[in-house]
This record gives C-alpha cells, structure tokens and sequence, in this order.
C-alpha cells in the first residue's frame, strides 16, 4: 500500500490514508467479494469489488458498486466509485442534512 500511495503522489501525512485487506475480513464483511465465475476462471480469488463507502463516525452515509451484468469487477465502468460521483452523493448528503 505504501508503494501505490508514494505513486500516486499521497503525502504521507495527509488526510488519505491506504489500506490493506490482505486476508479479504472487511471485503466479506462489507459483503465486497466478487463472486462472478469471470475472475476465478483465471485464478483471482478473493477479489474485492470496486466500492466506495462515503461514512461519519463509523456510520455508512453512502456506498456506490461499480459492477454491471456485462461487468462485474467495474473494470470498464468505475465511474460510480471514482472521486467525483463520491464527492457528489457527499455534498448530497450534506445538502439533504440541513
């Protein structure tokens, strides 16, 4: 995680902190495993799908999946999980709020 944060240019001391789920916990959790037949034909076990989680306190305000019939590991559709539509279903919250 280290790694991808120093490529991505994350300062180290910020706001954005990378996470790890080496042993998959918190995607099954989440009910996040990617279950599709497509990715273990290949050997991808365990995969996570592509999510976003917008939470307050420990309490899920929002969560997009990006995963389509055609799709499912939202390879080729990320657009629902990417900053922008997070940033906007937040200011939707917020603006819901007052």
């Amino acid at each position: 995680m280290k790694a991808w944060a120093e490529d991505q240019m994350i300062d180290p001391d910020g706001m954005i902190q990378f996470m790890g789920d080496p042993e998959g916990a918190l995607t099954r959790t989440l009910d996040m495993e990617l279950r599709h037949p497509g990715p273990h034909s290949v050997g991808i076990i365990g995969r996570c799908k592509r999510f976003a989680v917008y939470a307050v306190n420990g309490e899920v305000k929002y969560v997009a999946v990006s995963e389509r019939e055609d799709d499912p590991a939202g390879d080729d559709y990320p657009e629902d999980t990417l900053a922008e539509a997070l940033l906007d279903a937040i200011l939707k919250h917020k603006n819901d709020e007052l």
